[in-house]
């Protein structure tokens, strides 16, 4: 089986609106080593964001924005996690461990000190966009 990798929804959205960022170079190399992990609490917490006033620098339209949407969810694999973990000091965070429990994630992919204080996580890496890059 590929490999399985979950970015947190921060990482997601800069790989979406910023092609030449480090973190589209981690969601490229993702997709190239297998596949990424979503869950549909992630997917729903990735469009509230995106369609957030502070990105409209980045879109002219709604429709803009579904189109990257759409981009993005045909790249996703869809999981329903169906442990509840309780582990991070950022109650908001735990969907992310979760997800990468259900999907045997090979790694998480996160600029979030909250995760990153836990890796790994029952040996599941946590890892920020360059050392995922280097290390991977």
């Amino acid at each position: 089986m590929a490999n399985i990798f979950v970015f947190d929804t921060n990482c997601l959205i800069s790989a979406s609106i910023l092609p030449g960022s480090l973190m589209r170079s981690a969601f490229d190399k993702a997709l190239k080593l297998g596949s990424i992990a979503s869950s549909q609490e992630v997917f729903e917490e990735y469009i509230q964001i995106l369609f957030r006033k502070k990105f409209d620098k980045y879109f002219f339209t709604d429709e803009e924005r579904l189109f990257i949407i759409n981009l993005i969810s045909i790249k996703l694999v869809d999981f329903k996690p169906k442990e509840i973990i309780k582990a991070c000091r950022d109650k908001n965070d735990n969907k992310f461990l979760e997800l990468a429990i259900e999907s045997n994630a090979a790694c998480i992919i996160t600029g979030d000190k909250d995760l990153l204080v836990l890796h790994p996580f029952r040996d599941i890496p946590i890892l920020k966009a360059i050392d995922f890059l280097n290390n991977f």
